[in-house]
């Protein structure tokens, strides 16, 4: 339902491009497979012409000769057998060619690929109202302007091609027949080359078109993008479930050093770390556990289980997290505001529930939540 509200600005995703391949929606130019194919026979022409010719001369000698066997054994078909296996070989190669030239043209357009879907019957494909739509709407004029286009410049250069050559070809009357047909065969051979070039400039301008008819149609509005994103990205149970089963593993690993802190501070959710501070055998408070994101949440959820104070210091957490690695002394410029916090932990204000008192961060350790040091 996204795609029939809002206008498409939107650049295709990937996503929208390969199901618009698998429906068929891939970049087509029947111009410049035309060209291509034209000039790939052009090519055979030159190269392989000679051979033709020859096969040619074979099953013309052999059609006007006939022994004394072919009356007493009358075989009509023979003859034209003979000469079908003659052609087999030139005919066989030009069709190879003609094959992989119009390959290539889908290949050269970067949209190579076989969908056996596509050859599946559509009542769309019959539907006279269907037909009528794409004769008389834009992609139908579209057809028509490009064949007008065809018609003028190849008849152009036929018209040119044909004035050049006239006088030529007049004067090959007074020549030997060999010599005629050796000259108007590179006759034929230029025309057919020129010609093909003037289809290629066609498909040059086709190419194009093509190219942005194609991305127009593929183009997505932002609330289609927004679907898809939310599609790809699941549903937020599915997610909720993900997360949980990332926190169950970190807390796996955590378990342990969080019981041995004293107190957990928190962003309030964003950033949490852990400290111990046991009098006996530390000096200074040690950062037991600390992270961000999924795993401050796993931190939060074992310091309840194991019953150990979480107060929410957003400052303090994020220049613990940014100044001090697990198993790691905290700096030396926050030793004033972590004792006030640790002695509010020990102290009977905590059990007594009393409010957490207020603490100063030193602006060399002050941070925002992307790690930027703050003035």
């Amino acid at each position: 339902m996204a795609d029939e509200f809002g206008e498409k600005t939107e650049a295709p995703t990937p996503k929208r491009k390969r199901e618009a391949a698998e429906q068929g929606d891939v970049l087509r130019s029947r111009e410049f497979a035309t060209a291509l194919v034209v000039m790939a026979g052009c090519a055979w022409l030159a190269l392989a012409g000679p051979s033709l010719v020859a096969a040619f001369k074979a099953v013309m000698a052999s059609s006007f000769q006939f022994g004394r066997a072919d009356i007493e054994d009358f075989s009509p078909f023979r003859p034209l057998l003979d000469s079908g296996w003659k052609l087999a070989p030139s005919i066989g190669s030009l069709f190879a060619v003609t094959l992989v030239a119009a390959v290539l043209s889908q290949a050269g357009l970067g949209s190579l690929s076989f969908n056996g879907t596509l050859l599946a019957p559509k009542a769309s494909r019959i539907d006279p109202a269907a037909g009528l739509k794409r004769i008389l709407g834009p992609q139908g004029w579209i057809e028509l302007a490009k064949s007008l286009l065809k018609v003028a410049l190849l008849g152009s250069i036929g018209v040119y091609l044909l004035l050049s050559i006239s006088k030529t070809s007049i004067g090959l009357l007074s020549s030997d027949v060999e010599s005629a047909v050796g000259s108007l065969g590179g006759t034929l051979m230029g025309v057919m080359f020129t010609m093909a070039g003037g289809l290629l400039i066609i498909a040059g301008v086709d190419v194009p078109i093509q190219i942005i008819r194609l991305l127009g149609k593929l183009r997505m509005t932002k609330q289609a993008i927004r679907d898809e994103n939310k599609e790809s990205e699941g549903s937020p149970e599915a997610k909720g479930a993900i997360r949980a089963r990332q926190r169950e593993v970190m807390k796996r690993g955590m378990r342990q050093a969080v019981a041995e802190a004293h107190v957990v501070l928190t962003n309030p959710t964003h950033f949490a770390v852990a400290l111990r501070y046991d009098r006996a055998n530390d000096q200074v408070p040690v950062v037991v556990a600390k992270g961000r994101g999924v795993m401050a949440l796993a931190i939060r959820e074992l310091a309840a289980e194991s019953k150990v104070p979480i107060l929410e210091y957003p400052s303090v957490a994020r220049a613990i997290y940014y100044t001090s690695r697990e198993g790691q002394e905290v700096r030396d410029d926050l030793y004033l505001a972590i004792a006030t916090i640790l002695a509010f932990v020990f102290g009977i204000n905590v059990r007594a529930g009393g409010s957490p008192p207020p603490v100063a961060v030193p602006p060399t350790a002050r941070f925002d939540e992307n790690g930027v040091k703050q003035s």
